[in-house]
């Protein structure tokens, strides 16, 4: 593998969801791969789980890594060509990927949407000149428009967790006050997808999400009727995609936070949410809190996607 920005750099996705959980029952069976290799991770935007998450990963593969903030003790960098750097910024991007590709083997890149521009956003500028320039393999610690680490780990949680042969998992937007990307309900789709359940989409009209992650999976705009029977429940924000809204706040509609009475509309089913989470807008304490809240074990899982991830470009060096 020599980069990974979605459900297909896995292949077969089986195959991978059942390497996880082998690498999972130990986690240091391939330290040999990344002995006297390097793993630079550069942070464009704040991280907690990714971070540590991921930084996990790579010891555990015996190698070396290293974080890079940027515009936290680095140079601010221009992304643009054509620019007239007369302003803050004092090196461009297009010099500092291939410096930093010297330096190591792997390189894992977390850079947000803009919410500038829609065209920008979705052609993934940074992610790829990353790919483009840096003469490494580069894998997403989540871009603009997807955060496939985060949705290899919800799968293989579900794959655990599940009860029946293929469950029923909704993916339900849920208010916030602030406007989030879409990359993490992006890659949900994406994997879910590709993956045997039964998958349900549902947020109010205009939330719509793009269509070649929604692809074939249903979209039901009655939160009610979504979660009927649902075994799974996954809840997430995202402001709006389809123009002229892109990037806006359309509702803060609270009768779309997860409550004990909509859980209840379900099969017992468990709750999941990537984290951070906003108490009591996306999710009610006393849901998040519940015996079927699995997000902590969900969070555990991202060192395990990101460790499949890795080993996987490791064996391909």
């Amino acid at each position: 593998m020599r980069t990974y920005t979605n459900v297909k750099d896995l292949d077969d996705l089986n195959a991978a969801v059942k390497e996880a959980l082998e690498i999972k029952k130990n986690r240091y069976a391939y330290k040999h791969l990344g002995e006297n290799r390097t793993l630079l991770m550069v942070f464009f935007n704040s991280s907690l789980r990714t971070r540590l998450s991921t930084q996990k990963a790579g010891m555990n593969l015996g190698m070396n890594t290293m974080v890079l903030d940027i515009n936290q003790g680095a140079w601010k960098l221009e992304t643009e060509r054509g620019v007239i750097m007369d302003g803050d910024k004092s090196e461009h991007i297009l010099e500092a990927i291939p410096v930093m590709g010297s330096y190591c083997d792997i390189i894992g890149v977390r850079a947000f949407a803009q919410f500038e521009n829609k065209e920008d956003d979705y052609q993934e500028k940074i992610l790829n000149q990353f790919i483009r320039y840096s003469g490494k393999p580069v894998f997403s610690m989540e871009a603009a428009t997807g955060h496939p680490l985060q949705a290899f780990a919800d799968l293989i949680t579900i794959e655990e967790y599940k009860k029946s042969a293929r469950p029923k998992v909704v993916l339900t937007w849920a208010p916030h006050p602030k406007a989030l990307p879409q990359a993490v309900p992006n890659s949900f789709a994406d994997f879910m997808n590709e993956a045997d359940v039964d998958f349900v989409i549902t947020h109010p009209e205009g939330y719509e999400l793009d269509s070649k992650f929604v692809r074939g999976a249903k979209v039901e705009y009655n939160q009610d009727k979504a979660l009927a029977g649902a075994d799974f429940v996954y809840a997430k924000n995202w402001a709006a995609y389809a123009d002229p809204n892109y990037g806006k706040i359309l509702s803060k509609d609270t009768s779309w936070t997860v409550t004990t009475g909509k859980m209840a509309l379900t099969n017992n089913a468990y709750f999941m949410h990537c984290l951070p989470v906003r108490r009591n807008m996306i999710v009610s304490d006393d849901v998040i809190e519940s015996p079927q809240s699995i997000v902590i074990q969900e969070a555990a899982n991202r060192e395990i996607s990101a460790q499949t991830v890795i080993k996987r470009m490791l064996e391909n060096l």
